[in-house]
């Protein structure tokens, strides 16, 4: 006897015409329009746990798995379908006397199974968590801000400086998506819906979610007002599988370079961009160009007298070719392959612009092929506003991947860039 559920509702706070006008209402079958449009104090406000809400999943029905009208029950954090009569929201909080759900699409907050829409300021902050919004006033302001954020668990964040779940093999993910967030014509870019919300893809082409995921994302970093101090990127790496045809997973490691190449090359298509430098905020981050020279070598075992033939034939003349870059990939030397005398490996160092000399348009790198060898010089002719350096330090062969150890050495603060375009030799200034 002593288990008797609690009512739906507290009845005795009715009054007649209020108890007369419930027991004649029918919830239409519509989804949205099922609610009684009463606004009045709802008395399970107090059961809502922020500590459980986390709006960072996948949006689907935790029963029935569909996406379509689902609810998040403000009590557990589960999300449950439906509203209606039978539905799993519904049976959720007959079942477990959880009544306050709010739709995850149309951020509207209900009582159920009552069914009336609960209109209350101080659910605005779950509001907000679910998605949060940036004025260009708010925008402005972020890079000179120190204000800290505290969370709902008293810990204190730096906005836009928070951790990125690591779900199982996703960190060669998350650094990529840590460095972009703070790019900040790109975080600026997407942290305003409404620059990309007009965008149209062809019909049956949906990689605009790959846009919209990462918006999502790039909001929550920088949310000054989340419930906690880290951010899972579960959609936006589910957007990831789904668009690289599972090229890239959160359940295996990836190469960081190649998932970086590939992501900004998917964004710069979604948003409709061209080969044109302003056509996307991609390219107008990163988009750099060179010059690259490029001759062949005559085939070491022939004599010098054949060689020096082969050199004045057109095929082994040096010719050139102009070519767009949106990182630059810097070679380190080899590593020694000695000890020294205490019979411990030495690790090298290198400095920065030693690495960067590859592009001064006349250092040249050899290259090899199955069946030929060239010669490679790059010139750079325009450099972007955000260079993207890329080390390479890992090198495959037939049995192993070997890593190179090498400490490249870099200025604390900026380093100069020149680009070598033939009007003119323009340096720019670059901060680290």
């Amino acid at each position: 006897m002593d288990s008797v559920k609690q009512p739906p509702l507290k009845r005795a706070k009715l009054n007649a015409s209020e108890l007369s006008a419930s027991t004649k209402e029918v919830v239409p079958t519509k989804p949205e329009q099922g609610a009684r449009r009463v606004n009045r104090l709802c008395p399970y406000l107090d059961t809502i746990n922020r500590q459980y809400l986390d709006f960072d999943f996948e949006k689907l029905c935790s029963v029935s798995l569909t996406r379509i009208n689902v609810y998040a029950c403000l009590v557990c954090g589960k999300y449950f379908q439906g509203r209606g009569t039978n539905t799993h929201a519904y049976t959720h909080s007959v079942a477990e006397t959880h009544h306050v759900f709010l739709n995850l699409h149309t951020l509207k907050f209900y009582c159920l199974p009552d069914n009336y829409e609960i209109i209350d300021s101080s659910l605005d902050d779950i509001k907000y968590v679910l998605n949060p919004t940036f004025a260009e006033a708010h925008i402005e302001t972020l890079d000179a801000s120190t204000k800290l954020s505290r969370a709902i668990d008293g810990s204190l964040y730096m906005p836009g400086i928070v951790g990125l779940n690591n779900i199982k093999a996703n960190d060669y993910c998350n650094v990529v998506l840590q460095s972009l967030s703070h790019v900040a014509p790109l975080r600026n870019y997407f942290l305003r819906e409404e620059n990309y919300s007009k965008v149209s893809r062809p019909p049956g082409d949906s990689s605009y979610t790959l846009v919209q995921r990462f918006g999502e994302l790039m909001r929550k970093l920088w949310n000054p007002r989340n419930f906690k101090a880290h951010v899972s990127p579960h959609e936006m790496l589910q957007a990831v599988v789904l668009w690289s045809r599972k090229k890239f997973q959160f359940t295996q490691q990836g190469d960081p370079i190649d998932f970086l190449s590939w992501f900004l090359n998917a964004l710069h298509r979604a948003l409709n961009g061209s080969k044109r430098k302003d056509s996307s905020i991609i390219h107008k981050s990163f988009l750099g160009s060179m010059n690259i020279y490029t001759r062949k070598i005559p085939p070491t075992e022939l004599d010098d007298h054949i060689k020096i033939n082969l050199m004045m034939t057109p095929e082994y003349q040096e010719f050139v070719t102009e070519s767009p870059f949106l990182y630059l990939t810097c070679d380190l030397p080899p590593p020694p392959l000695f000890i020294d005398e205490f019979r411990e490996n030495i690790i090298p160092q290198v400095n920065l612009y030693q690495l960067l000399t590859k592009f001064n348009g006349q250092t040249e790198k050899e290259y090899k092929t199955y069946k030929e060898n060239f010669l490679k010089r790059f010139e750079i002719t325009q450099l972007p506003p955000y260079l993207i350096l890329y080390i390479k330090r890992f090198t495959k062969n037939t049995f192993f991947v070997e890593k190179n150890p090498t400490i490249v050495n870099f200025p604390e603060h900026r380093f100069r860039g020149t680009s070598h375009a033939r009007d003119q030799g323009k340096a720019c200034e670059y901060d680290l």
